[in-house]
């Protein structure tokens, strides 16, 4: 079974649009790029038509990579239509939690998000990753404990919003 991808409509949205410029513009420039390459003679020696064939190679294996997460993906639910009473207030994917660092008593605010929208520099954190895995299904003063690279933490769940 092909592995689900967890996204918002947002980022399917986004993934949709590159797929098309990948597709048209990306694909006939490096068609381009190819054809100029060829031009220049002798291709056994030819490092401008190696590098072009490698710019194709990429190119058609990043569509590959975003026809793939598009078969699979899953569309988690931005909003609060069609939740149930007894999810709200329960940290889930499209969720943003503020924590507190129970070691050094300080804050944070995190979004909870499927692994193809991770961004840790900017506190998007991948429900598959430990912080995520752990505070999935926790609540609003829970203390979570994270079993990390650096070592065990523990976070108080300050409050969850969808």
């Amino acid at each position: 079974m092909a592995k689900e991808f967890k996204i918002t409509s947002i980022r399917l949205g986004e993934l949709e649009e590159e797929l098309r410029y990948l597709k048209t513009t990306r694909e006939k420039e490096v068609a381009e790029h190819l054809k100029e390459a060829r031009s220049f003679g002798d291709l056994s020696e030819n490092s401008e038509y190696d590098e072009a064939k490698n710019e194709q190679a990429q190119l058609y294996g990043r569509i590959a990579e975003v026809e793939n997460i598009l078969a699979h993906a899953v569309i988690i639910d931005d909003g609060l239509d069609g939740v149930e009473e007894s999810t709200l207030g329960r940290v889930g994917l499209g969720c943003t939690v503020k924590v507190k660092d129970m070691e050094f008593d300080e804050e944070g605010i995190y979004a909870i998000v499927g692994s193809q929208e991770a961004d840790p520099k900017n506190y998007r954190i991948s429900d598959d990753s430990p912080f995520g895995r752990a505070m999935l299904g926790k609540t609003v003063g829970d203390v979570v404990t994270v079993e990390a690279p650096a070592g065990i933490l523990q976070f108080e769940i300050l409050s969850v919003e969808k």
